[in-house]
């Protein structure tokens, strides 16, 4: 069977039918555009988002890294500074204790040789100290004996001539005995007795001499007295000398200078015991002011929270009573708060807490919410339509039907970051399913 086309009716050529469009379709058509335009615009601004996080994540990190960088470089110069300071500080050390050594080798040897020139000193005095005194005794003896051998000289009874020897020769023996002692360490006195008691003899004897007999005479007799006198008493000072100097006996300048040495400490140590009895009573004051001080606080904190939170106040006193303390320690309320309230912070209670997550829900939904309106970004990438006025002829009509024909530029571009993203969505089947057909 042939088909038929009829191209005429009652002689009049048929023309085809107006075309119809659904607009239920165009509608659905539309919205599917749109919402496939949406989806690229939210894709498109996710990979922006993306973008811009990486680029801002990349920024944090590329700071991050100069901020270590930085430190590392503070550190280093910190520690040269320090290598250098530490090295500075040794020399100055090292230059401080070899001046102190220099210094106390000076001292040293200054002290050295003022100690030299005074042994010196004192052996030379010495040796002059000791011949002086015997020379004394020998000019004594000298000045003496003749006195003496005048006035014991007799023709009837020659041996008295050896009187003057005994007399003169038993001080100067005992002298000879004190210094014996005084070398082996003895009792020197009795020796230092029996010298006084022969000069005293032999003066007595050269006195009487002199006023007895015309020949001697009074001035004879009484510098032979003298004599007898001077020379044992200034040989018994030297050994008396030697002898406290071998005992380790002060003489009277050490014993004044040890004696000022022993006030000055006492006032020292006076003065020290006062400053450290000032210092503890300084101390203790301190203390109880201290002491004071915190009894308040402690007061203070007690009635605030006894006043703003019986409930917990009530348990700590109780925890306080238990545990045998004298005050709620910050532990004791601490513990009493987490028994009352469930709140392991101080401070929180439930219904606080209630409100904070409230509080912070409602921000994460606002904070990840989409934006609409003028702030919105989606359709931000092609320009707003004019809407078309319903009552406006449509413009096929003019061309025969036929839809106008678009042209390049009809439409504003995409943006490169649009287009970069819409080609990696390309190979997505959910892009490829919902992206809308450009004819």
């Amino acid at each position: 069977m042939t088909a038929v086309s009829v191209e005429k009716v009652n002689g009049t050529p048929k023309t085809s039918p107006e075309p119809r469009f659904d607009p239920v379709a165009l509608a659905e058509a539309e919205a599917i555009r749109k919402r496939a335009d949406a989806d690229a615009d939210a894709v498109r601004v996710k990979a922006e988002g993306e973008a811009k996080a990486a680029e801002a994540l990349a920024a944090e990190q590329a700071e991050e890294l100069r901020l270590t960088n930085e430190r590392k470089r503070m550190r280093l110069e910190k520690d040269q500074a320090d290598h250098k300071a530490h090295l500075a500080k040794k020399a100055a050390e090292t230059a401080k204790a070899e001046a102190e050594k220099e210094k106390a080798d000076k001292v040293a040897a200054e002290q050295e040789t003022a100690e030299a020139k005074r042994d010196a000193e004192q052996r030379r005095t010495e040796v002059t100290w000791k011949w002086g005194a015997r020379s004394i005794y020998a000019v004594g003896l000298v000045i003496a004996a003749p006195v003496q051998f005048m006035h014991f000289w007799d023709r009837e009874r020659p041996f008295l001539i050896a009187a003057p020897a005994l007399l003169e020769g038993l001080a100067l023996v005992l002298a000879f005995g004190a210094a014996w002692a005084v070398a082996h360490r003895r009792d020197v006195t009795p020796y230092r007795i029996g010298i006084m008691l022969g000069a005293i003899v032999a003066a007595g004897i050269n006195l009487y001499g002199g006023l007895s007999d015309g020949r001697i005479g009074f001035n004879a007799g009484l510098i032979g007295a003298i004599a007898s006198l001077g020379g044992p008493i200034v040989l018994m000072a030297y050994e008396h000398g030697i002898a406290q100097k071998a005992d380790g006996i002060p003489s009277w300048r050490e014993r004044r200078a040890a004696d000022k040495a022993a006030a000055e400490k006492d006032v020292a140590e006076e003065r020290g015991r006062a400053e450290k009895k000032a210092a503890a009573e300084k101390a203790a004051a301190d203390k109880k002011a201290a002491q004071q001080q915190a009894d308040a606080e402690q007061k203070r904190r007690d009635d605030d929270r006894k006043t703003n939170h019986p409930d917990v106040w009530e348990v700590a006193d109780a925890l306080r009573s238990a545990r045998g303390s004298q005050y709620v320690t910050e532990q004791s309320w601490a513990e009493a708060w987490l028994l009352v309230t469930g709140c392991p912070k101080v401070g929180i209670r439930p219904e606080i807490e209630a409100q904070s997550r409230a509080a912070q829900a409602h921000m994460r939904t606002v904070t990840d919410a989409p934006v609409f309106g003028s702030l919105s970004l989606i359709d931000s990438q092609k320009a707003p339509r004019a809407k078309r006025d319903p009552n406006a002829p449509d413009g096929r009509r003019s061309n025969g039907g036929t839809p106008p024909v678009r042209r390049a530029g009809d439409t504003q571009p995409y943006s490169t970051v649009a287009k970069k993203q819409a080609a990696l969505e390309q190979t997505s089947p959910a892009a490829k399913n919902t992206r809308p057909n450009d004819n």
